[in-house]
């Protein structure tokens, strides 16, 4: 897909990446990426993304805006207050990049429409606040074969990973699924949910814009991204760790733990 002479300069310092250059930034304009969740991840990650140059981007989410949001939602303005999260983002992309193509999906997502809506994308970003949707999306990319970028907030940490469970490992194995990381969700109550235990604004932004690159690394092809490979974050050290994770053969979703 060739680049206007205003997409040129506008991406200019992506053109002379080596690892970049014109095609992938074509790349980029023809890629469709779905992201889950308009909120703290979702919506540094949405800016990014279009800064980036990414064609279209899909934006799933049912809620509003809220002024307790505004401390880390950082898309979203005062006036936007009471509007739907999607369409606020859908307003601030085309402020940002006109080039971009926003598909907002003001719904929820469940076991009926989760597997139709990943189908339409290329790559799936995960910014949920909730294990039900991380569960849900993460089930759904397995079956449809779409990579998945997907972390979490915690008050001063924060995980991240990507997943290709649908292609081999290295070694010839397979890769990992999410239920190899995390077999089942926490029972209800478990863990505190952010409006319990809080969450640190910028530590939004740190990861939100780290998925944006593990995204961007997925549509390129550059380097080496975190399939298999869990980071986290400690934000009160400033401290960031990697750890590895293996195809575990009992998961309960693909492996002898599935159910029929």
């Amino acid at each position: 897909m060739s680049l206007s002479p205003e997409e040129i300069e506008r991406y200019a310092r992506h053109l002379v990446l080596r690892d970049i250059g014109g095609p992938g930034q074509s790349k980029l304009k023809d890629a469709r990426v779905l992201v889950v969740g308009a909120g703290g991840l979702g919506a540094p990650l949405l800016q990014y993304l279009a800064a980036a140059g990414v064609g279209a981007l899909g934006v799933v989410d049912d809620d509003a805006v809220s002024l307790s949001n505004l401390q880390r939602q950082v898309i979203h303005a005062t006036q936007d207050v009471g509007r739907p999260k999607v369409e606020s983002a859908r307003d601030a992309i085309a402020r940002l990049n006109p080039h971009v193509v926003v598909e907002p999906h003001a719904l929820r997502l469940d076991e009926t429409n989760a597997r139709a809506l990943m189908g339409r994308y290329d790559v799936v970003a995960d910014g949920s606040d909730n294990f039900a949707t991380r569960y849900l999306v993460s089930d759904a990319c397995y079956y449809e074969r779409k990579p998945l970028v997907t972390a979490a907030l915690g008050g001063f940490d924060a995980s991240l990973t990507t997943l290709r469970p649908f292609e081999r490992a290295p070694d010839g194995g397979p890769n990992p699924t999410y239920r190899c990381l995390f077999p089942t969700p926490p029972q209800a109550g478990e863990i505190p949910t952010c409006e319990e235990a809080g969450v640190l604004g910028a530590l939004a932004g740190i990861v939100g814009a780290m998925m944006a690159l593990e995204v961007v690394r997925e549509i390129v092809g550059f380097g080496e991204g975190l399939v298999g490979r869990l980071l986290l974050i400690d934000a009160r050290g400033m401290r960031f760790e990697t750890i590895r994770y293996a195809f575990d053969p009992e998961n309960p979703l693909s492996g002898g733990g599935a159910q029929s």
